[in-house]
């Protein structure tokens, strides 16, 4: 029997879709390789950032705020916690790309913020060494997510509303069909109206045809101990991201996992094959984040206590991808990855769950489509 809707891969972007759909009513199956909450993806890693004030580009606020709200409602629904408001600090040179875009995000979407100078850093937070020319933006509602709870949370409430999910099962083909989409399976053969594709790192290799040139890259985040734990708790330390001369670094208060989270944003931007092995951490990885530690957090410059790697599906410009195929308008792609897209993930299965019944949505993603590619 048809479904509606078959959505594949099931991480951020597909458990939302799949619980969507779901909860409208649409016959939905949802098909991932993995078992829910791999490793080897972009959807895991203990704790997310969500902030509103986005300095990528403006457009992204009125996503990221409908997206704050949906997470909430997901929370109260599940009776789970998912998010943690502990308020989120961005640092660098007032020029930069980072508190410069900020502050056009925040200033264009009337975002409460403060704007701290760097004594003023020091002061409020004594644990971040910055230097004189760099300033502050202190946004309070931003903060922390929980990415493995939010795609388990999902999929159960997906299933509690007549989903169909499968698990470690890998999608060889996805074909267009007479009735809608054919979709070739390594256990089976599924048919439904509508496909939506929410691969991740194996978009490509699942749609030979997208025009889009996008790039996989590895990210390695670690923890480390701090001298004390109890000045980095979430009541008193925010999450924070710091713009030098290296490029982007962030960082979280500690958590239920031991230590400090910190990463690079792009990590050394290296290219990888998704299926192949996990590169295991080198000195250089460890390197490159001890350097950034040791000059704006050296408290938190302690022990390496554990690290994790994920993916990264780029697209050139840094923008999502969210679009039917124009070969195979039954096809729905959803890329909207880039390094930065797991807080919209709630508002994201709304999109794809507009374009899959409707072919459009209120919202605005005109900046998402593939026609940018030419």
């Amino acid at each position: 029997m048809p479904f509606d809707v078959a959505v594949i891969g099931l991480g951020a972007t597909g458990s939302a879709a799949l619980y969507r759909l779901a909860k409208r009513g649409l016959g939905a199956v949802g098909i991932e390789q993995f078992a829910p909450g791999h490793q080897r993806g972009s959807s895991h890693g203990e704790t997310r950032i969500i902030r509103l004030g986005y300095f990528e580009h403006p457009s992204y606020v009125p996503l990221v705020r409908a997206a704050l709200a949906l997470w909430r409602a997901l929370e109260s629904e599940a009776g789970e916690k998912l998010l943690q408001v502990t308020g989120v600090l961005e640092l660098g040179a007032p020029d930069g790309t980072l508190v410069a875009g900020t502050l056009r995000s925040a200033r264009a979407h009337g975002l409460p913020h403060e704007v701290l100078d760097a004594a003023a850093v020091r002061q409020r937070f004594p644990v971040l060494q910055v230097p004189k020319d760099f300033v502050g933006v202190l946004q309070r509602d931003g903060g922390i997510l929980f990415p493995e709870a939010a795609v388990r949370v999902q999929l159960a409430l997906a299933k509690a509303a007549g989903a169909e999910v499968r698990t470690n099962e890998t999608v060889r083909a996805i074909e267009p069909a007479t009735a809608g989409v054919r979709i070739v399976t390594d256990r089976d053969v599924v048919t439904a109206e509508r496909a939506i594709v929410a691969a991740g790192p194996w978009i490509k290799r699942l749609l030979p045809g997208l025009p889009a040139p996008l790039r996989v890259t590895r990210q390695v985040v670690g923890w480390f101990a701090p001298a004390d734990p109890a000045l980095f708790a979430p009541q008193r330390f925010p999450v924070f991201m710091i713009e030098n001369g290296d490029g982007l670094f962030y960082g979280f208060p500690a958590g239920a996992k031991p230590g400090i989270k910190f990463a690079k944003h792009h990590h050394a931007d290296q290219a990888v094959d998704p299926d192949a092995p996990v590169d295991p951490l080198t000195d250089a990885d460890e390197a490159m984040l001890r350097a950034a530690l040791a000059a704006h957090v050296p408290s938190a410059n302690g022990a390496l206590l554990d690290h994790q790697t994920c993916l990264y599906t780029l697209a050139p410009d840094g923008d999502f991808i969210i679009d039917h195929l124009p070969a195979a308008p039954g096809v729905i792609v959803a890329s909207p990855c880039s390094g930065h897209g797991f807080k919209f993930a709630p508002v994201i299965g709304d999109i794809l769950a507009d374009l899959a019944t409707a072919g459009r949505t209120r919202h605005d993603i005109s900046r998402f489509r593939l026609a940018r590619f030419g």
